[in-house]
């Protein structure tokens, strides 16, 4: 294999790997500490996109048979939980950090989005874990 899609493979895995994990956790937390993590989930998320890209231009470009699919259903839901990161998420973490008084609303719109994140991400890994039988 080409070291250059090894390194994008590596990079893809880890990068997505955080990614969720991390969304996994703060789906759960209930304290202040998925501020943290929010900025290397966005670099994460935008590694495991860009990586993720380049892998489809590479080793699925031209064809859309099952593989592909499930591929490209599992990079539907990644992409709209990046929406939710930096839409949602990213709302919420600003209020609280305002404290603009509302603060259980921000806390029950940041588990929100969170979970839905979450939610899609669990979708994304089982798609892409899925495709490679598919």
């Amino acid at each position: 294999m080409q070291p250059v899609l090894v390194i994008a493979i590596s990079l893809h895995i880890l990068a997505a790997t955080f990614w969720a994990g991390s969304t996994f956790a703060c789906a759960r937390m209930t304290g202040n500490d998925r501020q943290q993590l929010f900025a290397p989930q966005l670099g994460a998320a935008a590694v495991a996109v860009l990586s993720g890209a380049y892998l489809w231009k590479a080793l699925h470009e031209g064809s859309f048979g099952p593989t592909e699919q499930l591929l490209a259903a599992g990079a539907v839901a990644a992409i709209v939980a990046l929406v939710i990161h930096i839409t949602v998420i990213r709302s919420a973490l600003r209020r609280l950090r305002t404290s603009s008084g509302d603060e259980a609303g921000a806390r029950s719109q940041l588990a929100t989005g969170y979970r839905g994140a979450a939610a899609l991400l669990a979708v994304a890994v089982l798609a892409m874990a899925a495709s490679r039988y598919a």
